[in-house]
């Protein structure tokens, strides 16, 4: 028997199809397959440019409401910690060579809260550790190991060879050589005119600190220098030679003075989370 619907068949008459649509002497037909008969919403949502832009544009609009209005109704954002203040004048100026070297390409400052994480650097970090870093250091990549607590890990000496040299204390080190450092000298010239730039960011800088920026600049890291003042204006900084050449600040003196301080402001052995907020 023959089966005029099969297209297997000799007999196969497209005709007697009824999945198949033909021209006739009409014309070509207007009849669409059966599976594009029906366009949905999202595909006219799809084809249409403007009126996908427009959802979009809704969308993005909802959704960022949802995530910032409620800050508007927060005295802060930020929980207060004890311990946290902005920066010496010598460790601004490492900041600054810090972020000027791009550091924080290869090195984060973020402590997740995850077990191996923690295990490894330390408590996970707090916000309120980068309340005053413009911008923050945070980062998403590690060539190297994290720093948020990298203070007081090592000791000067071994910082200094490593930014000398490395592959001098890391041999499988690719970190690149920082020796000039140790060769260029810092006055502090400019040192007040960047804390009040800071302090128009935020940071609280006090006319007090500004005044006497270059002078506390100069003496953290002078062995004969005023420590108490600078301690007395920003509680915990470390004032040492920190380069091992007392006879100049260097930039040297100023990345260590803010590595050395990482991690080291807040007391995290009587440190409490405040689960109010």
């Amino acid at each position: 028997m023959t089966d005029p619907k099969d297209p297997r068949d000799p007999a196969y008459d497209p005709k007697a199809d009824p999945k198949v649509t033909t021209a006739s002497e009409e014309g070509v037909p207007n009849e669409l397959p059966p599976e594009t008969q029906t366009i949905t919403f999202h595909q006219r949502l799809e084809r249409n440019a403007t009126l996908l832009l427009a959802a979009s544009f809704l969308v993005v609009t909802v959704g960022g409401a949802v995530e910032i209005a409620p800050l508007f109704w927060l005295e802060n954002t930020i929980e207060d910690v004890e311990g946290m203040r902005p920066y010496s004048p010598l460790e601004l100026a490492g900041r600054e060579i810090y972020v000027r070297e791009g550091c924080y390409v290869c090195h984060s400052q973020m402590i997740r809260p995850m077990r191996d994480e923690v295990e490894r650097y330390g408590h996970y970090s707090l916000a309120a550790e980068s309340m005053y870093d413009r911008p923050f250091q945070w980062g998403s990549k590690r060539t190297g190991p994290d720093l948020a607590r990298v203070g007081g890990r090592y000791s000067d000496d071994w910082h200094v060879d490593h930014l000398r040299d490395p592959q001098s204390v890391v041999p499988e080190s690719i970190m690149p050589k920082y020796a000039f450092l140790d060769d260029t000298r810092l006055t502090g010239e400019y040192i007040g005119e960047l804390m009040a730039t800071h302090r128009i960011t935020g940071v609280p800088y006090t006319d007090e600190m500004i005044v006497n920026a270059r002078a506390d600049f100069i003496a953290q890291a002078d062995p004969n220098g005023d420590w108490d003042a600078v301690i007395e204006r920003y509680p915990g900084a470390q004032t040492r030679d920190f380069d091992g050449n007392p006879n100049a600040v260097t930039e040297m003196d100023a990345l260590i003075a803010y590595l050395q301080m990482l991690g080291t402001l807040v007391d995290f052995s009587t440190f409490v989370a405040d689960e109010s907020r």
